[in-house]
């Protein structure tokens, strides 16, 4: 076959474009008290890239007291690369516009994921109380010889029903979950922090989550990007428990 296969065991996130910064919460939040002076007060905050402490207090209030329109008023887009089984994780959320490649209309490219060893293998216990432990090497080695040598195999009945001459949308129905991906999903800050308290385990959240380690890391490089945008949002998000307001 013509196209060589690429195993990998990360994602890829970029921040493909942002309108996003700490003063986009405060002028939203202080338009409903002093009307159109908010263009005044807070472009100057803008100007100064520095906040008052009185501006830092606002937002850890609206963040505590979860009052979350102005947190609104701001837009990211990241480009994604991932599994497909993250992505149908992902478009749980619906709070995003998404745009995903399309096996439709183009080829599929033949990248899979096998998990890296630090991945955890084993699952323990009952639904809503699961454990994830280590797997042994032996564990591990059939993981990856089982998902190797599916994905071969699949591809190349993927690509000879293509040489065939069968439809893309039909010929991708032998294509595994673990094949990549890629989309455009543009979310608002409120959103994202959705998103971050339900598929990022940290231990310091009010109300624990348990992701699926793929998305998670996602997850993580998403919120990354953000942190660097809108640190003072971030770290209220953090000091209240990581509750989406």
């Amino acid at each position: 076959m013509s196209d060589a296969i690429e195993f990998r065991d990360d994602v890829t996130v970029e921040l493909v474009r942002a309108q996003a910064s700490d003063s986009d919460v405060l002028y939203s939040a202080r338009v409903s008290t002093v009307g159109e002076q908010t263009l005044v007060t807070d472009a100057q905050a803008t100007e100064s890239g520095e906040l008052a402490k009185r501006d830092l207090g606002l937002i850890n209030f609206l963040m505590r007291d979860r009052h979350g329109t102005p947190f609104e008023h701001n837009s990211m887009t990241f480009y994604v690369s991932a599994p497909i089984f993250v992505f149908r994780e992902f478009q749980r959320h619906r709070m995003a516009s998404y745009n995903e490649e399309s096996g439709r209309y183009r080829q599929l490219r033949p990248v899979f994921y096998v998990p890296n060893r630090d991945r955890m293998l084993v699952q323990e216990g009952r639904p809503g109380k699961y454990e994830f432990f280590p797997g042994t090497p032996e564990q591990h080695e059939l993981v990856e010889l089982e998902i190797r040598e599916s994905s071969i195999r699949s591809y190349e009945s993927y690509q000879r029903m293509l040489a065939a001459g069968v439809a893309r949308e039909v010929a991708r129905s032998v294509l595994p979950v673990n094949i990549y991906s890629s989309m455009y999903v543009t979310m608002n800050s409120r959103s994202l922090m959705n998103f971050l308290s339900l598929r990022t385990k940290r231990d310091d959240s009010t109300f624990p989550s348990f992701p699926q380690r793929e998305i998670e890391m996602v997850a993580e490089k998403m919120e990354s990007f953000w942190r660097e945008l809108m640190p003072v949002t971030a770290e209220a998000f953090d000091k209240n428990g990581r509750v989406a307001p």
